[in-house]
């Protein structure tokens, strides 16, 4: 099976912001990914940064799970992600910036506000990607991410904020007032403005998007099924590093000055030109 991208999932990735990749991730990592999810969710490492949602309902989320769990580890370094991040990125070299889990279990009353990723962290550039990879069969009721389509080329960087009811002070703590930012725009009252895209998925399904596009998703409304998301992003050849006002403390890199390639040993090099680089080398 090839699976890197195709002409058309590379050009929707170009135009639109974001493309859905049917089937990528086999049934083999789909297992190993459910039993390190559950690890982390009885154990969380670090960099835990769940949500009190209240009520039933419960929104676990965590990051930089790599460098605390080999199935994680493994995954982010050695399947197909690095090279389809080259493809999609057109980069020849691809660094692993960082992972994140979303757990949102039934009934879980706390929407993903309206966000782009790239102002909450500390990196720059336009070679910048998320796959995010469903272990559920997802649907909108059950908190389906939506795109606004077409919104990386939009030229804007939005205020980050905190997620959910309830996030931990810690995470919160680290969303200073950028004065280079501006709000995010009340996207739900405005809703004839925008083209939404968004997909029903299947455990295998990925999501490929930019760094810049605009993405949100509801809170799970159904009563009895969880909705497992795990995201790994990954830069190209013109990302460097930028820890300036509004980027997450727990991504920073204290040996890293702005302006500064991303290679180091949080943000490892996982392909270079035509080769993937094995992490245990």
């Amino acid at each position: 099976m090839n699976n890197l991208p195709s002409a058309l999932e590379i050009e929707r990735f170009t135009e639109d912001g974001v493309a859905c990749l049917r089937g990528l991730i086999e049934s083999s990592w789909i297992e190993r990914l459910r039993e390190a999810i559950e690890r982390d969710i009885a154990n969380p490492g670090p960099y835990y940064h769940g949500y009190d949602v209240g009520g039933d309902g419960k929104f676990h989320g965590n990051l930089r799970l790599w460098e605390h769990d080999p199935d994680f580890k493994d995954y982010c370094f050695n399947s197909v992600l690095p090279e389809m991040a080259s493809k999609f990125l057109r980069s020849d070299k691809v660094n692993l910036f960082y992972d994140q889990l979303f757990v949102k279990d039934p009934g879980t009353d706390s929407p993903t506000p309206w966000h782009h990723d790239q102002p909450f962290w500390p990196v720059r550039g336009k070679q910048i990607m998320s796959f995010w990879l469903a272990l559920d069969t997802v649907t909108q009721n059950s908190g389906g991410l939506s795109y606004i389509k077409g919104s990386h080329k939009w030229n804007l960087m939005f205020q980050p904020a905190a997620f959910g009811k309830g996030e931990t002070k810690e995470s919160q703590a680290s969303y200073e007032l950028n004065p280079d930012y501006v709000p995010m725009p009340d996207i739900d009252a405005e809703r004839g403005k925008y083209d939404f895209l968004d997909w029903d998925m299947e455990p295998g399904d990925v999501l490929a998007f930019h760094s810049l596009t605009v993405h949100g998703a509801p809170a799970n409304a159904s009563p009895v099924h969880r909705r497992r998301g795990y995201s790994v992003r990954y830069t190209g050849d013109d990302a460097v590093y930028y820890a300036g006002p509004g980027s997450n403390a727990q991504l920073r890199n204290a040996a890293l000055n702005d302006g500064d390639p991303l290679d180091c040993e949080q943000f490892p090099v996982v392909w270079s030109g035509a080769q993937a680089v094995p992490y245990d080398q």
